[in-house]
């Protein structure tokens, strides 16, 4: 692959912007300063913002750098997150309600961050009560990543629906997500894994006036090249971000080395 120039490699595939960086952390940054800038311009016009979080290892650097960004009026903030394991506390250092607080609501005095109850009695009701949140007012932002199975939230290829008719859904997690988990140091051993979450759909992630896609690392690298060569279909649910007017895929070197760049501005 080609080095990339300095600051970034940007192009664009179909509708989706990229961003590509040297390294995780210029990569983090970078994305922060683009969902800073987009929240501090969305507070002003319109006093509040509604905003999605991703909650896994690879949003880290991310987080930590918009956190420390200046300006963003963060009580005016409501946050939602993606997804949650069926079954799991919200105290359990492996659930995405303990991820969050930790990343962000223990070091910005957001206004509110409404949780998925992953350990709720029933279900099917959690997922119609977060899908009335959620549809309750537009969502301006969603912060995101790509999974090493090409998933978005927990969509994986056997379950992405692109015309998803819920917002919100039970489903079984597939081999490979899990096993990411384990890769992540989320979890001890694959068994330990929930087969079984709650997650946001397509559609609602979809919705959002602007997604900042956050991919770092080497074992995203395969994904990446689906989601911005391959076709656009739920056999990589990333590659729908292509159809996205308002979507940017922040990549490091990394996450980018399968990508075929034959000259600038094209992928091949």
């Amino acid at each position: 692959m080609d080095s990339v120039d300095s600051p970034a490699r940007t192009y664009s595939v179909d509708s989706l912007a990229v961003e590509i960086h040297g390294t995780r952390a210029e990569l983090g940054q970078a994305a922060a300063r683009a969902a800073a800038g987009h929240l501090r311009a969305i507070l002003a016009r319109q006093g509040s913002a509604r905003v999605i979080f991703a909650c896994a290892p690879s949003q880290d650097e991310f987080l930590a750098a918009l956190a420390a960004e200046p300006g963003v009026a963060w009580k005016n903030v409501t946050a939602f997150h993606m997804d949650e394991y069926v079954g799991l506390r919200a105290t359990d250092p492996a659930s995405f309600r303990d991820y969050l607080r930790a990343q962000l609501s223990t070091k910005v005095n957001i206004g509110c961050i409404h949780e998925i109850a992953g350990d709720a009695a029933d279900s099917g009701a959690e997922c119609l009560r977060y899908g009335a949140l959620l549809q309750a007012a537009p969502i301006d932002l969603v912060c995101l990543g790509i999974g090493e199975n090409g998933h978005v939230a927990f969509n994986d290829p056997p379950v992405a629906d692109f015309n998803d008719p819920a917002w919100v859904k039970v489903v079984e997690l597939d081999s490979q997500c899990r096993e990411q988990h384990v890769n992540d140091g989320c979890f001890p051993s694959l068994n330990r894994v929930p087969r079984q979450a709650l997650t946001l759909t397509v559609p609602a992630l979809m919705s959002a006036a602007r997604l900042v896609c956050v991919v770092p690392g080497q074992r995203k690298a395969p994904a990446v090249a689906a989601t911005l060569q391959g076709p656009i279909s739920t056999a990589c649910p990333a590659s729908v971000l292509r159809t996205h007017q308002g979507a940017k895929l922040y990549l490091d070197l990394a996450s980018a080395s399968k990508l075929s760049l034959e000259k600038p501005g094209q992928v091949g």
